[in-house]
């Protein structure tokens, strides 16, 4: 294959469209060589289509194999390292990358650097807290967040069933569940992605929704209050495998928590049961308080 058509390959994947004319001036060549070219190319199997008409021109498949990764020992080594993580990741988005990664790329290479990561895998272990339920929609969520298009779900609330219109900033990942934040009307909300029972993208698209890291980045304007809270060195310890506490000092904690997610935050410390005392604000005191009535009284005759 001579160099002009090596480099058009280059342009055609790193374009949405392009004409043969394009590609003629480019090389400064005929529009008939051109065609020449792009016909040698799908001939071998290059995923290329045309369209017809007057803003026609050829067009490279969305789905086109991409160029081979070229890695050295290490990052071969790493790459099979980071399939191993994900492995431990339920419901993965685009899961069949995986496994088709793995089997594949696995059977491109050096039988020596094969053996080397049978090697690895045998002194490596990763354990990760699994889902609890399974959440097959992470694909979907994903796809209508980067498109910003609206999606309708079926989601299971304590209440029972209900749909929700709403366009996604994307999904996120965390203790073992994966999260999606959305826009509804004028509000956000959070849902938990193995709790919906359906997605279905219904058209309309809005450019202004915000992507997961833009959103993650806009300031909490929720009214808030200072939590102090106070551990025992067996609960400070703890407290640094919480993804909210870990944070502790000389066994106490503060921050800064919004007034609806006082709730939340009284469930959590229950866990640490005598381990953990809540100095202010007495709003989060009581409900505390609250809590372990309710549990002694569940086993009161």
């Amino acid at each position: 294959m001579n160099e002009r058509r090596l480099t058009m390959m280059r342009i055609i994947d790193s374009r949405k469209k392009f004409t043969a004319r394009e590609l003629a001036e480019r090389f400064n060549v005929s529009v008939r060589t051109i065609q020449r070219d792009l016909d040698y190319l799908q001939q071998i199997g290059f995923p290329l289509y045309s369209e017809q008409g007057a803003h026609g021109g050829y067009r490279a498949l969305e789905n086109r194999i991409l160029p081979p990764l070229q890695l050295t020992r290490s990052e071969a080594l790493g790459l099979f390292l980071m399939l191993e993580i994900l492995e431990k990741v339920p419901d993965f988005p685009f899961d069949a990358i995986r496994s088709h990664l793995a089997v594949q790329y696995y059977g491109s290479l050096p039988s020596d650097v094969q053996t080397n990561i049978d090697q690895m895998r045998s002194h490596i272990s990763i354990r990760m807290i699994q889902l609890y339920e399974p959440a097959p929609w992470t694909t979907e969520i994903l796809e209508a967040a980067i498109t910003k298009q609206q999606i309708r779900i079926a989601y299971r609330s304590a209440n029972g069933e209900k749909e929700h219109n709403l366009y996604p900033f994307g999904i996120y990942f965390e203790n073992g569940y994966w999260y999606m934040p959305a826009r509804n009307e004028d509000k956000v909300l959070l849902f938990r992605v193995d709790r919906i029972q359906n997605v279905e993208r219904t058209g309309p698209v809005d450019l202004e929704v915000p992507s997961l890291a833009e959103w993650g980045q806009t300031p909490d304007n929720r009214e808030t209050a200072e939590v102090l809270l106070r551990f025992s060195s067996f609960g400070a310890r703890l407290a640094k495998d919480d993804p909210i506490f870990h944070t502790v000092t000389d066994d106490h904690w503060s921050g800064q928590v919004p007034l609806e997610e006082f709730p939340f935050t009284a469930r959590k410390l229950i866990r640490f049961g005598p381990d953990v005392q809540v100095l202010s604000p007495p709003r989060l005191r009581d409900a505390v308080l609250q809590l372990l009535r309710d549990s002694i009284d569940q086993y009161k005759e």
